[in-house]
């Protein structure tokens, strides 16, 4: 227990002293942002076009200004977005170990190296829904001072929880990003992996097969492409928890058995 409270301590200070966690809420930010924005031109056309912004593809984005459509915004969004800033952060989580050629001090220490792989997921696990929470907080902010009709707490609560599911889907495929950096002693594995899921999660939605594929669920789950429950089933959140717990032993495997020279 010393040796998990230690690693903990570890993963959040150099949390904490890196801009990793200023960009990536920086990065989560941008999405209320921009749905405000859409909203903003719905609204107000005219002034849309008098800035040079063209209001009919808002309209093609947004049909009307209203807190339904600007919730709905926000969900398909994180989403998106939330998945790739998430999926950066673990990168980092993982991978500076091996960029900054510090891995061996680490692994040099005797605290087992299964603890240092649970305390990074740890730190991932309190990281997610704090974005989260943050581009809702702001996104409550934003729809006030836009003065949205439509708003309602029932529709408050079933946003938020919208968005800690997505969340909740986003993590537990992050493994696999940490899979390859740790594997890939570095970010730019974990990227290209990043990428790959991100376009194949989109080929499998296109191919109707996307309720098998656990990268496209979060997407689904959001209702980017039609009500939840008439695109994904059972077998959606049973693939991407078995996906999770086959990540986190492949990645546990590796930092057991791999050498570290640098």
């Amino acid at each position: 227990m010393r040796g998990l409270r230690a690693a903990l301590w570890a993963e959040a200070l150099k949390a904490r002293r890196s801009p990793i966690a200023l960009f990536s809420a920086a990065g989560f930010s941008i999405l209320p942002a921009t749905a405000g924005l859409f909203m903003l031109i719905v609204k107000n056309p005219e002034q849309a076009r008098a800035l040079g912004i063209v209001g009919i593809k808002a309209r093609l984005a947004a049909a009307t200004a209203d807190w339904p459509t600007f919730c709905l915004m926000l969900t398909q969004g994180a989403a998106i977005g939330g998945g790739i800033i998430l999926a950066i952060v673990t990168a980092w989580v993982f991978g500076r170990e091996f960029a900054d050629h510090t891995a061996k001090e680490w692994l040099a220490l005797p605290t087992p190296r299964g603890v240092i792989v649970g305390a990074k997921l740890a730190l991932l696990a309190v990281w997610a829904p704090a974005l989260t929470l943050l581009i809702f907080a702001e996104g409550l902010v934003i729809g006030s001072l836009i003065d949205l009709p439509g708003a309602s707490p029932r529709l408050h609560a079933a946003t938020l929880a919208t968005l800690m599911g997505i969340t909740l889907l986003d993590y537990l495929l992050m493994p696999f990003v940490a899979l390859a950096a740790s594997a890939g002693r570095g970010y730019l594995p974990a990227v290209g992996w990043m990428v790959l899921t991100t376009v194949l999660a989109q080929i499998a939605v296109v191919l109707g097969r996307g309720d098998w594929f656990p990268w496209s669920v979060p997407a689904l789950y959001s209702g980017m492409a039609g009500p939840p429950g008439e695109q994904l089933g059972v077998h959606s959140f049973v693939a991407i928890i078995l996906t999770f717990v086959i990540g986190v032993a492949l990645t546990l495997h590796w930092w057991r058995t791999a050498d570290h020279p640098r």
